[in-house]
């Protein structure tokens, strides 16, 4: 999951690899040269084969870490990066919900790592920090030190420019996992014994849909007293409520922005008035107790909890993966519920504005004084097998290799897929393409079956347009923060308000003033430019 949710073997890799001599920094490019065995050395970096150092060299990273995850100084993959290249890191690992916080103090009191891993910068903090020289530019240690990505940028010029900021430079590093999966980031699955209990079928329709969570509900089917008809991650980057609310035309799964194109024009879904007949609609499930109590406070690990209690609660809920809430074995009681026809008889599904690739796994700091070792080792990273490997675990761990391919290992027992993934592997600067999946690696048999369920019944009816990953200017991203942070708290506020207490028919009008007062149409120009000069310069 991105975010971006937010996942080596190392196999000595080919002393074959030429490496370009360069000098003592990224922009000095004086320099001695000496030959240390096959391995060619510049200032004591061994430019080809590894070590990439003869004496160990130590550097310090600071990342985020989920809490289910060990702390990274004992994670496989890092033990063998340190026997590989004779770099030892020293981990500054933060907990993942208290690491914006942290990392905006150290950039604020300027106690700087040497750099950050999984760095979580946005573009805002790309721009501010990179044009201050907080961070630094790596378009020429990318050029003499980093092969690996060197040839990725020139294999696929679309990567490059991912990271390119609007002023040319490159302060950050690339990310990208290319499955097809994260522009459908919603599942609904619906509890098949049930169903079958009350003698149901798995609806189609979205009054079906409704009968049978009120089934569920005035027949205590549980026998315990404690079913919750629906639940899911509200306003979650995935599970969420946009697919529910886009039956009646403006579906939002993208809950960070709500950005949806028409076409082509740019529109905030929770300003037109489809949302508001969505939200009053189901305000009346509310009231019918069809929605969990709680949604307005639910978060991934509370809809988890839920899943798992002693008796069955969830009568139907919303995810990337079912297993992932009520866990294997309960999972043979629920099924995939395929997309649901609208009261018109239609099928709508949203597309969202996740993108497959991010700018901001790895950032290196203006206290670094050894960038072009640090350069040299996170290059590793980026050697296919070992992208893989620091992706979705290492090889003994996740893998065993077959004929130069990763082949998965059977999960260990008592765990799912995606919490095993989280404390082997720690994702980072990688880039893992579609020409990999089948040739260098299997795809993970969790994501074959996703894909594949979502090719079936969820791709057909999606939407075609959506908005691009676009890199804004520093003027364009101070209005969007100054503006994006104001609406995002009150539409979720509003959200909430309306869904469980009602009241969206008679506040709307005032509810628009507010969203413009805030600066909506200002906030849509910025993104209708945006959007325009995308598809200009890449079509």
């Amino acid at each position: 999951m991105k975010r971006r949710y937010a996942s080596t073997l190392f196999l000595l890799v080919s002393a074959s690899l030429v490496f370009t001599a360069c000098g003592k920094s990224s922009n000095d490019p004086k320099s001695s040269s000496s030959k240390n065995g096959n391995a060619t050395t510049v200032n004591d970096i061994n430019l080809t084969g590894y070590p990439i150092v003869q004496d160990k060299v130590s550097l310090t990273f600071v990342s985020p870490k989920n809490p289910l995850a060990p702390s990274f100084e004992d994670m496989t993959i890092f033990k063998n990066l340190e026997t590989q290249s004779n770099v030892h890191i020293e981990w500054n690992n933060i907990a993942s919900d208290g690491y914006q916080e942290k990392k905006n103090l150290l950039l604020a009191t300027d106690d700087l790592p040497d750099a950050f891993y999984n760095a979580q910068f946005s573009d805002y903090d790309l721009i501010k920090y990179g044009s201050e020289g907080t961070i630094i530019p790596l378009e020429n240690l990318i050029d003499k030190y980093m092969p690996n990505l060197k040839k990725l940028f020139e294999t696929r010029p679309d990567l490059k420019a991912v990271v390119t900021a609007p002023d040319g430079h490159i302060y950050s590093l690339p990310y990208a996992e290319e499955m097809n999966l994260i522009s459908m980031p919603n599942q609904m699955f619906i509890n098949k014994k049930w169903l079958d209990q009350l003698g149901l079928p798995v609806p189609t329709t979205l009054q079906e849909y409704h009968d049978a969570l009120k089934a569920f509900k005035d027949n205590n089917v549980n026998g315990k007293g404690t079913v919750i008809p629906l639940s899911w991650w509200f306003q979650g980057w995935c599970g969420n409520e946009g697919d529910l609310l886009g039956m009646f035309g403006a579906p939002d799964v993208t809950t960070d922005d709500h950005r949806i194109v028409k076409d082509g024009k740019v529109q905030y879904s929770l300003a037109l008035p489809e949302y508001k007949e969505a939200i009053a609609y189901y305000h009346e499930w509310y009231k019918e107790g069809l929605i969990d109590p709680e949604i307005a406070s639910m978060d991934a690990e509370k809809l988890k909890a839920k899943g798992k209690t002693a008796d069955e609660t969830l009568g139907s809920f919303i995810w990337w993966e079912g297993p992932e809430v009520v866990g294997e074995d309960r999972m043979k009681d629920y099924v995939l519920m395929p997309p649901l026809k609208n009261n018109e008889g239609e099928v709508v599904i949203g597309k969202t504005n996740y993108s497959e690739y991010s700018r901001d796994s790895f950032v290196i700091t203006k206290a670094n004084k050894q960038p072009e070792i640090t350069a040299r080792w996170v290059d590793q990273l980026y050697d296919p097998k070992t992208a893989i490997q620091a992706h979705w675990g290492p090889i003994g761990e996740v893998y065993k290799e077959e004929n130069g391919k990763l082949v998965n290992l059977p999960v260990p027992a008592g765990t799912t897929a995606g919490e095993y993934r989280i404390k082997v592997a720690p994702g980072g600067p990688t880039v893992i393409t579609n020409d990999e999946f089948g040739t260098l690696v299997d795809m993970e048999p969790r994501a074959k079956q996703r894909l594949d369920e979502l090719k079936q019944y969820y791709f057909p009816y999606q939407v075609k347009e959506n908005y691009p990953f676009v890199f804004f200017s520093a003027e364009d991203l101070d209005k969007i923060n100054q503006i994006e942070t104001q609406l995002k708290e009150y539409t979720k506020q509003m959200k909430a308000k309306w869904l469980m207490d009602g009241g969206v028919e008679k506040e709307w009008d005032g509810y628009l003033k507010k969203l413009d007062q805030i600066g909506l149409q200002e906030l849509l120009q910025i993104y209708q430019k945006g959007y325009d000069d995308f598809k200009k310069n890449n079509t």
